[in-house]
């Protein structure tokens, strides 16, 4: 992440208490330009204008607290701008939809400078280019402790093309995106090293072996060439989910959603050979981090039997099973063994997911 478009020439004051909130808003912001049509007014007023014409409007929004979602002893703040931005662009897609606009809103501590904060407006904007979305506004307050970050993108979709995690129905094919366990590998990785950077303060990290984990944790990508590719060859998915807290989790999601059950084959679960040796240095098989990693940010989708041909064999698009007539999730073992799935991803609420 070398870009530096947006970067200020003027120096700011030291501190933000010395800028205030409307300085440092100017200064964070003073670059974006729009471009989406949906857009008629942005930053600079009390409330943004959008015009959605005909088309569904789609809000989504996901909060990052550090020590819980992110640790800034590992993590740049260039990346987590960008991954803040990425993985509520991903709920959008999620449901067939682009993402047009976003806001964020900010609470630090006085510990961050402008500078630290303009970093993390790098990334964020370096997304919202590559994605083309408006940053339209949003809020920044002091904390007591750390940084607390919430995203909210606001999306559009046609109205035939809408789809929900309701739709699936028996024998209806299950296709993920990508690959899975990588994120969840770069994050055992990173707070590796940082445990042991705590036990020596000379330790210097050797990441170049781990380059793909560790990226497909700190700067994740949303999967807006599925959507475009699914668009472009007529083929709409009955459910859809991106997967934020496990395969695990979101195979659980469609099935409860559509009331109908689901089995996937491990042998079809798609790994990348960089995430095998990296979860298995862990202790960990590598089905096992692809079903309950979470924050590969893939996304996961059902799709009718008719549009079988047209994606059998679509680079990145893997067919992993099948909805079924009877209720229950179920894994299909390479020994032909039939386990029931249980959601063992992202729990919210656990304590088990600090990052510290």
């Amino acid at each position: 992440m070398n870009e530096q478009n947006g970067q200020k020439q003027n120096r700011p004051p030291e501190s933000i208490a010395d800028m205030g909130e409307f300085g440092l808003i100017e200064y964070l912001t003073s670059d974006i330009s729009i471009q989406n049509e949906t857009t008629v007014k942005a930053i600079g007023d009390d409330a943004a204008v959008l015009d959605a014409k005909e088309k569904l409007t789609l809000v989504t929004s996901d909060m990052l607290v550090e020590n819980v979602h992110f640790d800034l002893s590992y993590f740049p703040l260039k990346h987590l701008g960008y991954k803040t931005a990425v993985v509520n662009f991903s709920d959008v897609y999620a449901m067939n939809g682009y993402p047009g606009q976003l806001l964020i809103d900010i609470a630090v501590s006085n510990r961050f400078t402008p500078e630290a904060l303009e970093e993390f407006y790098t990334g964020l904007k370096m997304a919202a280019r590559r994605y083309g979305v408006d940053i339209v506004g949003g809020d920044t307050v002091s904390s007591q402790k750390g940084m607390i970050l919430s995203g909210t993108a606001i999306g559009y979709t046609e109205k035939d093309k809408v789809v929900y995690r309701k739709g699936a129905r028996p024998n209806d094919l299950l296709v993920v995106t990508g690959d899975l366990g990588a994120a969840y590998a770069g994050l055992l990785i990173l707070l590796r090293e940082k445990e042991t950077f705590l036990a020596n303060p000379q330790h210097q990290p050797d990441l170049t072996p781990y380059s793909y984990v560790v990226e497909r944790q700190l700067k994740p990508e949303a999967r807006k060439d599925a959507i475009d590719w699914l668009r472009t060859h007529d083929v709409l998915p009955t459910s859809m989910i991106d997967i934020s807290d496990g395969l695990s989790s979101e195979v659980i999601h469609l099935t409860r959603a559509s009331g109908y059950g689901v089995e996937i084959f491990e042998e079809k679960i798609p790994i990348a050979a960089e995430t095998v040796p990296a979860l298995e240095e862990f202790n960990i098989h590598p089905v096992t981090g692809a079903m309950n990693g979470g924050e590969d940010y893939e996304l996961l989708f059902s799709i009718s039997q008719k549009d079988y041909e047209k994606i059998k064999n679509v680079p990145g698009f893997h067919i992993i099973g099948y909805f079924t007539e009877d209720p229950g999730a179920f894994l299909i073992t390479q020994a032909g063994k039939k386990v029931e799935i249980q959601a063992q991803g992202w729990n919210a609420f656990s304590n088990r997911n600090k990052s510290e």
